[in-house]
């Protein structure tokens, strides 16, 4: 049933009001409307594609997050749960959304369900907010009947995602307001401060010290150049995402990831842990081991570990099992893949998925933390580094001329 967006006006009180309703076309909209005693001045039919504001931070703000999926789910969950008709659910939580596109998404949903399409195929229209993995996921359940147990899964998924994406921009934070403060005070004392000392410098009439002449060096370069400064960074950053646009640029980018000193271990044991969790949540919902393989490559970001899993899955349809080709890529440690091994000759390789992405969500944990408590003194050491620096080359001059 199409969905209206209206602005009218109450006849008994006289104000402006604005909204939405469901009816079968405008003119039974404006019927229904017309009985709840609004007069309409505007009325438009909403779609998922309907803009919905010009100004940016309104774009910014409109767009679906994986918060809203998380708790949508949540609810079709509920619903499932409770043996709530589909049509009926998706109904009722198009009254319950906060966010217009999703909401205006889920109606169309609903809309299709409705006229016999199934929810899986109704979901597949929409591949920017449902991805492959919930399709899929949507479709095994639907075809097994267990469609409130794959929602279930599919809610725990996306609240795990939401939790670890939470956990690092909290744990960066406070880093990147430190390195961003600490960055201008430092630019504030060469630019503003280093000057009106080199006056007094300049009266001296004798050589200065090396340190002194490098930091007015500096402050010169950065009162005079501080636009090439920003044109350099800018440059740089738009031809390393260029370069890693294209497959070969982003395969050697993605390999130097997993080579850094800190950071290498950290990305690797995301990836797998969001390989190991997304496995396990697929085949726990019913979906075919080769069509998860399939899935689950393109959930791992890392194209280093992409690879190594759509070799793994070509190994699989030969016949061969799922360690072997996974301990032949040498991307994975030891302890997954005989975790892997040991769940496929036991047949309880979903739960052993689950332990080993438990396992790694525990060390990507403490890794953050780790690496937020390094880069807080670290950093408190470069500025102090750098404030010192610049004292001792003003005062090495005054000292020089008292010595004289």
């Amino acid at each position: 049933m199409p969905l209206y967006g209206y602005r009218g006006i109450e006849r008994a009180s006289g104000k402006t009001v604005k909204g939405e309703v469901d009816a079968e076309n405008s003119r039974m909209a404006r019927i229904r409307l017309k009985k709840q005693g609004i007069y309409i001045t505007e009325m438009e039919e909403r779609t998922p594609e309907t803009k919905q504001t010009r100004s940016t931070v309104g774009k910014i703000f409109k767009r679906i997050k994986i918060q809203d999926l998380s708790i949508l789910t949540t609810q079709l969950a509920t619903l499932e749960k409770a043996n709530i008709p589909l049509v009926e659910g998706l109904n009722a939580l198009c009254n319950q959304l906060e966010n217009e596109k999703l909401r205006l998404i889920i109606s169309d949903v609903r809309d299709r369900v409705n006229e016999g399409s199934s929810l899986g195929d109704a979901l597949a229209v929409y591949p920017k907010v449902f991805s492959n993995l919930y399709i899929n996921m949507v479709r095994a359940g639907e075809t097994s009947g267990t469609l409130p147990l794959v929602f279930k899964r599919l809610s725990e998924f996306l609240d795990y995602q939401v939790k670890l994406r939470s956990k690092i921009i909290g744990a960066l934070t406070y880093p990147i307001i430190m390195m961003v403060v600490g960055s201008g005070l430092i630019g504030f004392l060469f630019i503003a401060i280093v000057p009106k000392l080199v006056g007094v410098f300049a009266d001296i009439g004798q050589e200065l010290p090396l340190v002194t002449k490098f930091v007015i060096g500096v402050s010169n370069f950065l009162q005079g150049y501080w636009y090439l400064i920003l044109i350099f960074i800018g440059l740089t950053i738009f031809l390393i995402r260029r370069w890693k646009r294209t497959e070969k640029g982003r395969f050697k980018w993605d390999t130097l990831m997993l080579k850094l000193p800190l950071a290498g271990r950290m990305t690797r044991m995301i990836n797998i842990s969001r390989f190991t969790r997304t496995l396990s949540t697929l085949l726990g919902g019913g979906v075919p081991l080769l069509v998860s393989m399939d899935i689950v490559k393109n959930v791992v970001q890392n194209r280093v570990i992409f690879k190594a899993i759509a070799e793994a899955r070509e190994s699989i349809t030969e016949g061969q099992s799922i360690a072997k080709p996974l301990i032949t890529s040498n991307q994975f440690p030891p302890m997954v893949t005989h975790m892997i091994a040991i769940g496929e000759k036991t047949g309880e390789l979903e739960h052993m998925l689950v332990v080993v992405a438990d396992a790694y969500d525990v060390q990507v944990e403490t890794r953050i933390s780790q690496m937020t408590s390094l880069l807080e003194p670290l950093m408190i050491i470069i500025m102090g580094g750098v404030v010192a620096l610049i004292v001792v080359a003003m005062i090495l001059p005054i000292l020089q001329l008292q010595l004289t």
